[in-house]
């Protein structure tokens, strides 16, 4: 296998917000604040091991970034988004109308996310019933709905410190926010029996209706101060946990551990989040991580496929390669990505 050369000014790209803007003979890569330390890493690389320049790496968002791939076909639109959540329907039908008929969806890898507090405050071992009762903005209350009362974590949870709640939550445009929805706040509202009191009242024409209705009132986060919606990247969370120590803010895994100076890490369900956890699955609170490719860009843009391949090579996404230094859960499955990227396979209808 040929051994690529990865140094650790590499390793030190993944704390810039972007690459410089340059001209467009070079990749243009947008999306996910999440992947953006991966594809950086991966884009310097590249630039020092292949006869093509370093791709343009840009944040903004896991929704922004596919809803630029989805602009149209040509020059002036860009090549790649990263996503921390899968593709919507809605993001291939925009992308249907604008000409973009093929994408390439690649999952490279996982993330866990992790719940953290202030290096120096207590420990919290948490469930998703604790974090929504702490942010729901309508919790279970003697067995009816109620605005919620809950002023500390040790109102609901004996076990939890007697600590003033405050929540720092992705926001609904962070790609974060759709696995802390799903996974955290939907059932810890179900755990509550909140779910079943909402789905009591809930309106719809069937069962499935109801349902999704019950749903979207469980993921009505309370607006009275003690949970904030964070719209930017880690290192803003980061910073308003600073200024408010007892604050727990939501973070990515590889941003955790590359903060552990800073920050305590809560356990959910039981388990201390780490790399083992979140690829055996015991870490309850786990997401794939995604890149989507133009297929009508793919020997069109110079180095395109090669960049493509390059990162999902074991030498880059692989257990032992940088990107899982930084932080990155290696795929069990990469091979089979490899192999779909070296076919140029589209992806296919949403499952």
């Amino acid at each position: 296998m040929k051994s690529f050369h990865v140094t650790a000014s590499v390793l030190a790209f993944a704390a810039a917000s972007a690459l410089p803007a340059m001209a467009r003979d070079q990749i243009q890569i947008t999306g996910s604040s999440t992947v953006l330390p991966y594809a950086t890493i991966v884009a310097e690389a590249f630039g020092e091991n292949f006869d093509f320049p370093s791709p343009v790496v840009e944040g903004g968002g896991s929704g922004a970034g596919r809803k630029k791939l989805c602009e149209g076909v040509g020059t002036t639109t860009v090549d790649i988004a990263n996503s921390s959540s899968r593709i919507a329907q809605s993001d291939i039908d925009l992308c249907a109308a604008n000409g973009v008929a093929e994408i390439m969806e690649v999952r490279f890898g996982y993330d866990g996310i992790v719940f953290a507090s202030d290096v120096n405050g207590p420990e919290f071992a948490l469930n998703p019933a604790d974090l929504f009762n702490a942010v729901a903005e309508t919790v279970a209350k003697d067995g009816a709905l109620a605005a919620n009362p809950h002023r500390q974590w040790a109102e609901f949870n004996a076990d939890l410190p007697a600590q003033d709640i405050l929540v720092l939550s992705p926001g609904t445009k962070h790609g974060t926010r759709e696995v802390y929805d799903q996974k955290v706040i939907i059932e810890g509202c179900k755990a509550t029996g909140a779910f079943d009191l909402h789905l009591a009242a809930a309106e719809g024409a069937d069962e499935k209706e109801k349902a999704g209705n019950a749903e979207k009132a469980c993921m009505k986060l309370r607006t009275d101060g003690r949970n904030v919606d964070i719209d930017g990247d880690y290192t803003e969370t980061l910073a308003r946990l600073d200024t408010n120590k007892n604050a727990i803010g939501v973070f990515g895994l590889s941003f955790y551990q590359n903060n552990t100076d800073k920050l305590r890490v809560a356990t959910m369900g039981g388990v201390v989040p780490s790399a083992e956890t979140v690829a055996s699955g015991e870490y309850p609170v786990s997401r794939p991580l995604y890149f989507y490719v133009k297929k009508a860009h793919l020997g069109v843009i110079p180095g395109l496929k090669e960049y493509v391949e390059f990162f999902v090579s074991d030498d880059m996404a692989g257990p032992d390669g940088p990107l899982a230094e930084y932080g990155l859960v290696s795929d069990p499955e990469l091979a089979a990505t490899q192999a779909a990227v070296a076919a140029e396979t589209p992806m296919g209808p949403l499952n």
